[in-house]
């Protein structure tokens, strides 16, 4: 794996006093030297104490552990990063395991559903709809010229919570946040973004509290024109900038990803970071399981954007691994809301419809109130590998298990990848227990070890961020005039590449979270020569390697010097 370079030695501010120690980005705290303190106009605003970072980091860890449940230490990580950026991202960066869950999934989700009540300082930007004509100037403030990622959502499908409004903002802010502790992009190149149309959340617009627009949702000519304004504006403002796009309703995120992934270099975690970190989860497992990657039978439950997302990237791994298109499609049963996908139902997209069933082949399989149930199709079709992306917990219950085990001689691939927690399909210790210890296991939010025969069975956090960090930073450095589904690819097979099962058939599927930075430095280089391969890449060979490296910035005080 490669390792960053320094950062420069210095930084240059006209910043001082309070101005100095109200900008998170720039502000030290304690940490400030006295010839710093001599020269900023800091003496009186700090304690007399000269601290270093460390101290720091060690401070804000006990106040951290000692917070009573995840809302608290979200709440007090936010703060931190208002307060002062540095220290957030060292705190994250030594202690990665453990902030994780908490800077993001499975916290932010009740981060954003109570976002209103936390919000203090601003952060990022809010495109409201009654702003449509301002979002040229807004956006065309000096303090974004150096923006050159951008994560957007409009916050109506959050995680598995559904439409939070203003409170997907939480959304944008963590993804970036992650974007600089497990790849190194420099914060003031991340830009959150809220496209605020409205909510259909009674209970937010209820809540006296709620700072977002109070206002049914806008949707049809009038939100694509929204939308396509903003696009707009970010591509004659930052030509080249990286745009994400993050938990957009269904309806909405496969269409917007497809009408302008030309315009800018785009991609959907929920659809494709989803699918890359699924593609390396099951390649890792077919290490322990010994089946043949082109022979794994597969149910996919929950067929929306996400479901379709990780079924389209490995029908293409398996095409690439020596199946035909056709062969490759029918290794798929695709579940959804009403049941197995069947030919001719009514409502399926030109996509979905691509993995539907013949008649035929599902002929005289029970039928309940939604269609050909999940139980069912475990049953006829004896899969090797079941994942779940529906947001419904407890879908894969104890008779869906129980049956995919009896089904099947080898060891049961099990994903259930719903977030956040509360939303997962089951839990591994169930899971576990109803295989009697058989089941490899990989969740999208983490679990901890489960015990079961005597033994500690650690789980996989299958979490995209093991891949959408990586994939910036790739993007970003190579300059890549868009990202294609080859480079998505290369970044799911760089990932599976640095599973431990590679050395040890009962290793973890996935490398350990504390190697996260250097993980995602290999997915960075293994997407950018991707892109370079297909002649997408502006920055090639040496130049982008070197590119991968500048763009690294690490969590440290620097000396100041007075402009």
């Amino acid at each position: 794996m490669a390792t960053p370079r320094a950062t420069p030695q210095f930084l240059e501010t006209s910043l001082t006093g309070l101005g100095l120690l109200n900008t998170p980005m720039f502000n030290k705290g304690t940490a400030f030297p006295e010839s710093e303190r001599d020269e900023f106009s800091l003496h009186g605003l700090l304690p007399p104490h000269v601290g270093t970072l460390d101290e720091q980091v060690e401070r804000r860890l006990k106040v951290f552990r000692s917070l009573p449940d995840d809302f608290a230490k979200y709440t007090f990580m936010r703060d931190l990063q208002d307060v002062n950026e540095t220290l957030f991202y060292a705190l994250i960066t030594r202690n990665i395991e453990e902030t994780l869950p908490v800077v993001y999934t499975p916290a932010v989700g009740e981060g954003c559903q109570r976002f209103s009540e936390i919000w203090r300082r601003p952060r990022g930007v809010f495109l409201s709809y009654p702003n449509r004509a301002r979002i040229e100037t807004i956006l065309g403030h000096p303090r974004y010229e150096g923006v050159r990622c951008i994560v957007v959502s409009d916050g109506e499908r959050i995680l598995g919570l559904g439409d939070q409004g203003a409170g997907g903002m939480g959304i944008p802010i963590g993804k970036l946040s992650l974007y600089t502790a497990l790849a190194g992009i420099h914060p003031m190149k991340c830009l959150p973004v809220f496209l605020d149309v409205g909510t259909d959340n009674a209970a937010r617009i209820a809540d006296p509290l709620y700072i977002g627009w109070r206002h049914e949702r806008v949707r049809g000519a009038e939100y694509d024109k929204f939308v396509d304004s903003f696009v707009r504006v970010v591509k004659k403002r930052w030509p080249h900038v990286l745009l994400q796009w993050e938990d957009f309703a269904g309806h909405n995120a496969a269409r917007l990803l497809e009408r302008y992934r030309d315009v800018l270099p785009s991609f959907n975690d929920d659809i494709q970071g989803t699918a890359a970190v699924a593609v390396a989860t099951l390649l890792a497992a077919v290490n322990i399981t010994g089946i043949p990657f082109t022979e794994q039978r597969i149910v996919v439950f929950g067929f929306g954007s996400a479901g379709l997302g990780i079924t389209e990237l490995l029908r293409k791994a398996l095409v690439s691994a020596g199946l035909s298109d056709q062969e490759a499609r029918e290794r798929f049963y695709a579940v959804d809301k009403d049941g197995l996908l069947i030919e001719g139902m009514d409502g399926l997209t030109k996509e979905q419809a691509g993995f539907a069933r013949a008649k035929s082949a599902a002929a005289g399989w029970a039928r309940g109130e939604h269609g050909i149930g999940l139980l069912e199709v475990v049953e006829r079709v004896k899969p090797t590998v079941l994942i779940g992306v529906s947001g419904q917990a407890g879908a894969f219950s104890e008779d869906v298990v129980r049956a995919m085990v009896r089904g099947i001689e080898s060891r049961p691939v099990i994903l259930p990848l719903s977030n956040p927690t509360s939303r997962c399909e089951a839990t591994p210790a169930d899971v576990i227990r109803w295989t009697d210890g058989r089941a490899i296991v990989g969740t999208g939010s983490p679990f901890g070890p489960v015990e079961f025969g005597g033994k500690v069975i650690d789980v996989a956090q299958t979490n995209n961020s093991y891949i959408f960090p990586g994939m910036a930073l790739g993007i970003v450095s190579s300059r890549a005039k868009r990202v294609s589904e080859g480079m998505i690819m290369a970044a799911a097979k760089a990932l599976a590449a640095l599973s431990p099962t590679h050395q040890d058939p009962n290793g973890a599927l996935l490398p350990p979270l504390d190697t996260l930075r250097a993980v995602s430095l290999s997915v960075a280089v293994a997407l950018g020569r991707q892109a370079e391969s297909e002649g997408l890449a502006e920055v090639k060979g040496d130049a982008f390697v070197e590119a991968v490296h500048a763009n690294v910035w690490e969590p440290v005080y620097l000396p100041y010097r007075r402009r």
